[in-house]
C-alpha cells in the first residue's frame, strides 16, 4: 500500500489520455468518410488516425489496465463492492469500443468501411456515457440504478437521433 497513491495518480492519468483517443477516433472517422473524395487530406486523416490509436490509444489502455490491475491486487477489498463490479462491466464496454476502433481504422485505412459520417457521429456518444457511468460510480461508490438506467436511455435517445437526422 505504500505506493498506492501514486499508482493512482498514474490510473487516472492513463484513463485520461486513453479517453482522448476513445473521444477524438470517431471525430477523424467523420472527417476521413465526409471527405473520402479529396485523397490528400483523408492521407493526412489516415495517419492521424494511426497515431492516435498505436501511441496514444492503446499504450495508455494498456497502462490503464495494467495500474487498475495493481490497484485491486493492493486492495482486492474493492472486488467486494457492487460499484466496482459495474465499473468493471462499463471497463469490458469501453475496451469493446477501443478494439472496435482499431477495427474501423483498418477498414478505413483499406476502403472496405462502409459506414457513413452519421454513424460515427452517433458512436461517438458512448465513451461519453460509459465515462459518466464510471465516474459516478467510483465517485460516490455505490451502484445508482436510476441513474444509470435513466443516463443510458438519455444517450441512447441522442444516439436515435444522430442517426435519423436527415441530412
Amino acid at each position: 500500500m505504500e505506493y498506492y497513491q501514486e499508482i493512482l495518480a498514474f490510473h487516472i492519468i492513463s484513463v485520461l489520455s486513453w479517453m482522448a483517443m476513445l473521444f477524438y477516433m470517431p471525430r477523424l472517422f467523420v472527417y476521413h468518410v465526409e471527405n473520402i473524395e479529396k485523397q490528400e487530406f483523408v492521407e493526412v486523416v489516415k495517419i492521424q488516425e494511426d497515431k492516435i490509436y498505436r501511441v496514444i490509444g492503446f499504450p495508455a489502455m494498456v497502462a490503464t489496465l495494467l495500474s487498475g490491475i495493481t490497484l485491486l491486487f493492493l486492495n482486492s477489498d474493492l472486488l467486494n463492492n457492487d460499484w466496482m463490479v459495474a465499473k468493471i462491466l462499463v471497463l469490458l464496454l469501453m475496451l469493446h469500443y477501443s478494439f472496435s476502433l482499431n477495427s474501423y481504422r483498418k477498414k478505413l485505412a483499406d476502403g472496405s468501411c462502409n459506414k457513413n459520417g452519421q454513424f460515427f457521429r452517433a458512436y461517438n456518444e458512448l465513451p461519453t456515457l460509459y465515462a459518466i457511468l464510471i465516474v459516478v460510480f467510483v465517485i460516490t461508490k455505490s451502484l445508482p440504478i436510476y441513474f444509470s438506467i435513466g443516463i443510458s436511455l438519455f444517450f441512447l435517445f441522442i444516439i436515435y437521433k444522430i442517426l435519423t437526422k436527415k441530412i
